[in-house]
């Protein structure tokens, strides 16, 4: 139940769908900038899969307290909140002088985003009605994916352009005056909206993922420069106590109804496990493709930012093209299917990439390169339209916002742990091969296409499990 039903118009709508840009382009904005990043604060390989990574975690860790707050508190309050945490961390970020302080900023901005995403799908979700309703939630959805590439384009721009002399930094700045504006306007055109029943926050669950999360992140990020040391397989071990612990302690506050941060219950169903794996598998391989690729074109093809940003623009087009078609095709087709002709196009796209690093080596370009990147694109849009309708398709009214929780903090975990996970795996390769960025960029293509079989195949196997209602001459069928 909530006090409030209003519209928030157009304005609100413009307002809150700018506020979501915000988070999500700036979780793809910084991969532009690593190398001038690398050479004004002298950062290593591995701070830079930290500067990614850490973003990634603490919006991850905090979007389900973020959820909580905004219940309880006043979602527009919360809202607002985590935009001028947002602002602000994004002005420390830009005014970094050490790799030290820009790690800093990047946590505290990834708790402001955090803070803003679950308000703006809460709010369109309880202040919109019927075709309103839609066509908001169709626009969230297609902005998130399109958003992650207009920061790969953008901030390469912005980087190449060097505005006031500034490089590097204008691609957090830029976020400055877009988050005052934001602020200034909210308070009159979003409505505000929570829950006339407060629910209790799961500070113990909340605290076990963050250390869980730790435990993995630094490992895989160090364990090339620390040569695995035994404090690094230590972490590794703990993830199975802190796991076992944070079960016991959800379901010990789902006997006692006190709302635990990851339900048991709703784990048991099908349709969330296989989100569950879509998160983990494609996710992770999704912001590790964008950070390997950004630093294979800078680094190893000596890109500018502005030519490896460019080199993503067919990936942005064929995306945008496919996003907008998507609903079109899940409405006529199941979803299982268009969830498989998604996976079937971008390891097409994966492997047509293979082959274009071994024809043009070191020499590629960003129209040599556009091809493949196109279909990665295209399929990569099919495969996000697929992966809440999976998700939630066997979720309960009451369970909705629990269940979107869920797959929402693991989508971000992995869009956090991606860099790391898949930046050692280039790293190890590139040691491994004696800095040759082909042979690494292909190794770790190779590790990504095998991943997406394995999805595909799971699908494929569960595929008359996972069909949703779709309307075929008017009536409903499966």
């Amino acid at each position: 139940m909530n006090t409030s039903v209003v519209s928030p118009g157009r304005a609100g709508l413009i307002l809150l769908l700018t506020g979501q840009m915000l988070p999500l382009i700036d979780t793809s904005i910084t991969n532009v900038a690593l190398d001038s990043i690398t050479h004004s604060l002298q950062a290593t390989a591995i701070e830079l899969e930290l500067i990614v990574a850490l973003y990634g975690v603490a919006f991850a860790v905090c979007l389900a307290l973020g959820s909580k707050l905004g219940d309880n508190l006043g979602r527009r309050r919360l809202f607002m909140t985590g935009v001028a945490i947002f602002g602000l961390a994004s002005l420390l970020c830009g005014m970094a002088g050490s790799v030290e302080q820009l790690l800093a900023a990047r946590i505290v901005q990834g708790a402001g985003a955090a803070l803003i995403m679950p308000q703006i799908l809460a709010t369109l979700h309880v202040t919109l009605k019927g075709t309103a309703h839609a066509k908001a939630i169709s626009l969230f959805g297609g902005i998130g994916g399109i958003a992650f590439i207009v920061g790969q384009m953008g901030g390469g721009w912005l980087v190449s352009a060097d505005i006031a002399g500034l490089g590097w930094r204008n691609a957090f700045f830029i976020n400055v005056p877009i988050c005052l504006v934001v602020l200034a306007l909210s308070q009159r055109y979003v409505p505000e909206t929570r829950r006339d029943t407060p629910s209790r926050i799961d500070w113990q669950g909340t605290a076990l993922l963050a250390v869980i999360l730790c435990c993995l992140l630094f490992p895989m990020a160090l364990g090339p420069q620390w040569h695995w040391s035994w404090p690094l397989k230590v972490a590794l071990l703990a993830i199975i106590p802190l796991g076992y612990l944070m079960v016991l302690n959800a379901r010990k506050k789902e006997r006692e109804d006190a709302h635990p941060l990851i339900p048991p219950r709703l784990l048991q169903l099908r349709s969330i496990r296989f989100g569950v794996l879509i998160a983990v598998l494609f996710f992770s391989v999704w912001s590790g493709f964008m950070f390997c690729m950004a630093l294979t074109m800078q680094t190893g093809l000596g890109m500018a930012p502005w030519q490896s940003g460019n080199s993503f623009i067919a990936l942005g087009v064929t995306y945008f093209i496919s996003a907008w078609f998507a609903p079109r095709l899940i409405a006529r087709y199941s979803t299982s299917t268009i969830l498989l002709t998604g996976l079937s196009i971008q390891i097409a796209g994966l492997l047509a990439l293979i082959v274009t690093f071994r024809l043009w080596g070191m020499h590629n370009t960003a129209l040599t390169l556009a091809p493949a990147t196109g279909l990665v694109g295209y399929g990569q849009a099919l495969i996000v339209n697929s992966f809440y309708r999976i998700g939630m398709r066997d979720i309960q009214p009451d369970d909705a916002g629990a269940a979107s929780a869920i797959l929402s903090t693991l989508q971000q975990a992995a869009l956090g742990l991606g860099p790391a996970i898949f930046g050692a795996i280039l790293l190890h390769a590139l040691h491994t091969h004696h800095g040759e960025y082909t042979r690494a960029i292909t190794l770790f293509l190779g590790v990504e296409t095998a991943m997406m079989m394995v999805l595909a195949l799971v699908t494929v196997r569960m595929r008359h499990r996972l069909c949703l209602p779709v309307v075929k001459n008017g009536q409903l069928a499966k």
